[in-house]
């Protein structure tokens, strides 16, 4: 019977161990051990070509005593080197190095491959935090230059690689040059575009140039938007339709439950005109403050809003530019054709009945709920009719502490996904509504909603002492100008009670900023 034992791989010994490898008293004591010095003894002896003395023949019968003295033999001229051949005549003939290569190819591990020990893997670290997305590839110098001239010989498509980086982990096109570009690469692109939508152009494109260039092309002019060029620097080719696809690019594309908003080129510098605005529920004129704010031309902005105090706040800030009409229920199809057409509808129904905080709500069907279907109306009415394509963009506001019901009936009726889930809920067409901003602290209508905490502690020190919030600073808080509020002798209640209903200055800009390439600007 031969013996078999699973034994791992890095614990196999060569022949030429055996004399350290042999242990004595395990082999008086274990029959199995010294079953198998012997099997793997008559291999070496055979490889050899080593004969043994036979046994006496009186002791021809005694099968064990010859198996010991046979065994004896071979053990003495395994310690002593396996001589005279040594080590090197016990390696196995080419016809038996691997027998079983060609039966199990699958299988097989070359002896190189077999002695190989890899080291024993790291456990993961369990954490409790929601993990982060790998945005971070080190790519060298070296392998960018191997890349660029691999490009150069036409051996690589630069569609396959990342223009921006280098990396070969291409997750989509980018957006302004044929290339491809990393998903690091993209989430880099969208905070460095949101930062140049707030402060400059919506596209945010960025020029580096030597001075001379600079001054060789006084006036400057990008080369992104100069229409003489060809489009090709370098290896770099500029897309023709480089605004679409800059705006695909930004477009809302998770989490859609209803077909994509339509998307609307971006309109030449030379061809755009002032915005027509139709704002309902005004309040205290947020949307014309940030539309004057962001630079862009107002041609008529008609609002509808009938709270006496909203109203002298924006009378007054805005010097009576303001076309105020009253009850939005009262607004009718004859009058949106006689004060349009309109580029822009925004607006954000009361939320008493809607918010889940308030136990007596009625919901969107009754009470002041219902104030949502008169956005509804009136924005189909505004809508353009078929076969005009001029830039048509709304914006619905709401809490976001509202039923589940509710705001899926809103999200039905309105046929848009909710793009941007902040301290509160918004609908619309906006382009790139989705980008990432930043949260800010809730002070609603109540005095108390400024408190801190479960023991209500003043947010605030003044003088070693706590304070509330100064409706001056209420107004920063909200992005307002100081005192914006502070008309007509009003109290600090009713000025908070003003601010607790208006919308976020910064959030509204957020938004507002792609608008400036569809219309003319200051």
């Amino acid at each position: 019977m031969t013996l078999f034992l699973q034994v791992c791989v890095e614990k196999l010994l060569p022949f030429s161990s055996f004399a350290n490898a042999f242990h004595q008293p395990t082999f008086i004591k274990q029959p199995m051990y010294k079953k198998a010095i012997y099997e793997v003894l008559q291999v070496a002896s055979t490889r050899a070509g080593k004969a043994f003395l036979a046994c006496p023949k009186s002791d021809q019968t005694d099968t064990s005593k010859s198996v010991d003295l046979h065994n004896n033999q071979m053990i003495d001229w395994a310690v002593t080197g396996f001589q005279p051949t040594g080590p090197k005549g016990l390696e196995p003939p080419d016809e038996e190095r691997n027998p079983y290569k060609e039966v199990y190819p699958d299988v097989w591990v070359e002896p190189e491959a077999a002695a190989y020990t890899p080291p024993p893997a790291k456990k993961p670290r369990k954490s409790t935090a929601a993990e982060k997305p790998k945005v971070k590839e080190m790519i060298d110098e070296g392998t960018r230059e191997r890349l660029v001239y691999e490009v150069r010989q036409k051996c690589r498509s630069i569609e396959d690689i990342c223009i921006s980086c280098g990396s070969l982990n291409v997750s989509r096109e980018h957006p302004l040059f044929a290339g491809g570009m990393c998903q690091s690469c993209k989430v880099r692109r969208e905070e460095e575009a949101i930062e140049a939508m707030n402060s400059g152009p919506a596209v945010g494109v960025r020029t580096s140039c030597a001075a001379q260039i600079a001054i060789k092309e006084d006036p400057w002019c990008c080369y992104m938007c100069e229409k003489g060029q060809k489009g090709v620097f370098g290896l770099l080719e500029r897309h023709t339709d480089w605004p679409c696809r800059l705006q695909h690019f930004f477009a809302n594309n998770h989490d859609q439950d209803f077909e994509q908003p339509k998307l609307y080129p971006p309109v030449m510098a030379e061809k755009r005109q002032p915005i027509r605005v139709l704002s309902l529920f005004d309040g205290i004129a947020t949307g014309l403050l940030v539309l004057k704010e962001l630079g862009i031309q107002v041609e008529r902005y008609v609002a509808s809003e009938v709270c006496d105090d909203s109203i002298t706040v924006g009378i007054v800030r805005h010097q009576g530019r303001i076309m105020y009409v009253g009850d939005v229920r009262n607004v009718t199809r004859k009058h949106l054709h006689e004060w349009g057409p309109f580029d822009l509808v925004i607006g954000g129904s009361p939320c008493n009945d809607l918010s889940i905080v308030n136990p007596a709500r009625k919901g969107l069907y009754e009470g002041t709920g219902r104030l949502f279907f008169e956005f509804y109306r009136l924005l189909h009415e505004a809508r353009p009719k078929e076969g005009d394509n001029r830039p048509f963009f709304w914006l619905f506001e709401n809490v976001v502490a509202m039923g589940v019901s509710d705001k899926r009936d809103i999200s039905r009726f309105l046929e848009e996904v909710t793009a941007a889930h902040r301290a509160r809920y918004f609908w619309g067409n906006l382009p790139g509504m989705n980008r990432l901003f930043g949260k800010v602290r809730t002070i609603t209508t109540r005095s108390n909603s400024i408190k801190q905490g479960k023991d209500q502690h003043f947010p605030v020190f003044m003088n070693e002492k706590e304070d509330i919030l100064w409706c001056t600073e209420m107004e920063r808080v909200f992005g307002f100008p100081v005192h914006y509020t502070d008309v007509s002798n009003m109290s600090r209640l009713a000025r908070q009670r003003l601010l607790g209903r208006s919308w976020s200055v910064p959030v509204i800009r957020h938004l507002f900023a792609p608008l400036k390439e569809y219309f003319a600007c200051v």
